[in-house]
């Protein structure tokens, strides 16, 4: 028997003063937020909800999400986290097709009108029993949305101990949707097993401060598998101190380093980009970054590739290096580690973690081998604790992605001798131009390095005669002048004749998903 809960419940016996939570002036010990998450495992067994109800729950990094996803969990219930950036057509849809009986949601600021989307899609779902408000005002009883029930007031007289639902490990604890950048989204289930097991390979990858300080700075989405296993469970198993930042600001980000001593943090790269803005563009003295470089002892980085350039600058800059790991929604997610306490190689996305088994595939599952002197590329399988059961009400899609005990990612890497794998890029990203494969990191990683350059983002446009081209969308670095001929003959110096890009077009910014991914399907478009 497993339930996921007990990383909160064992932090609760063994240090019930500590620090659990910190948001702005809050600072909630480990006691206090278990008997809070009680309070809600008992609000759901009231409300008629049991083992293996789906718990839908929308809420930005705010210790409202701890509350509910461990209060589920204790409670037998599976959590249905979803982005705070969804429309009530795509709410309906995730309550819908998770078949949620109940949704907690945000009532957020005019710019995140989110509790507001919510009920409007909870009166549209009728499967969706009851909607609770989690208040912008913390405390408040009364709901700034008419006809709906605040948190604070639902727990009202609802006991602060409860004994958790003795789940079976292999049990459904999350059922995470894929960002449905093909097609519709479909929801992961993940396992106690696959989370708790997650959880600690990745807390064993921490680098311990010499201190004995333990304080994450959680600014990576808990909504998103990432910051969820790596920033919530990971950090909560280790008994750490969780900083919560509900939106990224890389000023905002430099602030708290320092404020709060932090000495872990990740992030996507682009979450790396802006903490490097934000010190270079700093006043001189605005932000001690000697002190902050001291505490932090310990970046990771996932979620897309890092740029090796990035990579540099950060080392320089803050003076830690940053560990790349590798994995997706589907494998808890973190499947492969580039440990520099171990071995690592820059550009890696290392080796499989404990208990993992990755290999190279073709289209046809069959392995990929090593001929002559050349690394084998293919597509990755993983096997092993992290992968999931299946895409919840897709059997079709499981047959196709799931084959004794392995998944098939969609990324497209190789290996070299000594076990790294290198990913090369998504298998949907890749431009084939006059028959030619080009992989958009390749053309990125190379576009970084220009003094003017500060971010690109490279995809494939359609072409009459070569089927697709090379066009790049690039950020330059704040004071830099450059123009696209200067960019595309600089480019054509560094790569093969197919692969340098024939477009630039310049952007201030670029778009990007609230885990700080960037659309390269909006800059197809």
């Amino acid at each position: 028997m497993l339930n996921l809960s007990v990383i909160l419940e064992d932090g609760a016996r063994s240090t019930p003063e500590k620090d659990c939570l910190v948001f702005g002036d809050l600072r909630l010990n480990y006691a206090i937020t278990d008997m809070i998450a009680n309070q809600v495992a008992n609000l759901l067994v009231s409300r008629g909800v049991r083992p293996g109800d789906r718990i839908a729950l929308a809420s930005p990094n705010l210790p409202y999400f701890p509350f509910v996803y461990y209060g589920a969990l204790k409670a037998g219930a599976v959590v249905v986290p979803l982005n705070v950036l969804l429309t009530p057509r795509e709410i309906a849809y995730h309550l819908e097709d998770s078949g949620a009986k109940a949704i907690f949601a945000f009532t957020g600021s005019p710019e995140l009108p989110l509790g507001e989307r919510a009920f409007e899609a909870f009166g549209q779902v009728d499967t969706c029993e009851f909607y609770v408000d989690l208040p912008a005002t913390p405390g408040a009883t009364e709901s700034a949305i008419e006809g709906a029930e605040t948190l604070w007031k639902a727990l009202e007289g609802q006991p602060g101990e409860f004994e958790s639902v003795q789940t079976s490990s292999e049990d459904t604890a999350v059922i995470i949707y894929t960002s449905g950048t093909t097609g519709k989204p479909k929801g992961a289930e993940l396992s106690h097993n696959n989370l708790m097991m997650n959880a600690v390979v990745s807390a064993g990858m921490v680098n311990p401060h010499p201190d004995g300080r333990d304080v994450a700075l959680v600014v990576l989405p808990l909504f998103h598998i990432f910051g969820q296993t790596v920033m919530l469970n990971a950090a909560l198993y280790r008994g750490a101190t969780l900083v919560l930042m509900p939106r990224f600001d890389g000023n905002e980000a430099l602030a708290l380093l320092e404020k709060e001593g932090v000495t872990a943090f990740a992030g996507v790269p682009t979450m790396y980009w802006g903490l490097l803005n934000a010190a270079q563009a700093a006043e001189a003295g605005k932000y001690d970054l000697e002190k902050i470089a001291h505490n932090l002892v310990d970046a990771v980085s996932g979620g897309a590739a890092l740029p090796g350039q990035l990579a540099e600058d950060f080392v320089k800059t803050f003076g830690v290096g940053i560990k790349e790991g590798y994995g997706l929604s589907e494998t808890s997610p973190v499947a492969s580690f580039n440990n520099p306490n171990v071995k690592a190689k820059t550009g890696s996305i290392g080796r499989p973690v404990w208990g993992v088994e990755m290999k190279l595939i073709d289209p046809e599952w069959n392995e990929v081998v090593k001929e002559g002197d050349e690394d084998p590329v293919g597509e990755i399988a993983i096997r092993g604790h992290l992968v999931m059961k299946g895409y919840h009400n897709r059997p079709e899609v499981n047959a196709e992605v799931l084959r004794d005990g392995w998944f098939r990612t969609g990324d497209i890497a190789r290996r070299d001798d000594e076990g790294f794998y290198f990913i090369i890029d998504r298998s949907k990203d890749m431009i084939i131009r006059g028959g030619y494969n080009v992989y958009p990191r390749e053309v990125e990683e190379v576009l970084m390095t220009h003094e003017a350059v500060s971010l690109a983002a490279v995809v494939g446009v359609p072409h009459d005669s070569h089927g697709e081209e090379v066009k790049a969308f690039v950020i330059l670095k704040d004071g830099a002048s450059a123009t696209a001929e200067e960019i595309i003959e600089w480019s054509k110096e560094r790569l093969a004749g197919y692969k340098y890009p024939r477009e630039i077009e310049f952007r201030d910014t670029l778009p990007m998903t609230s885990t700080g991914k960037i659309l390269k399907r909006e800059l197809r478009a």
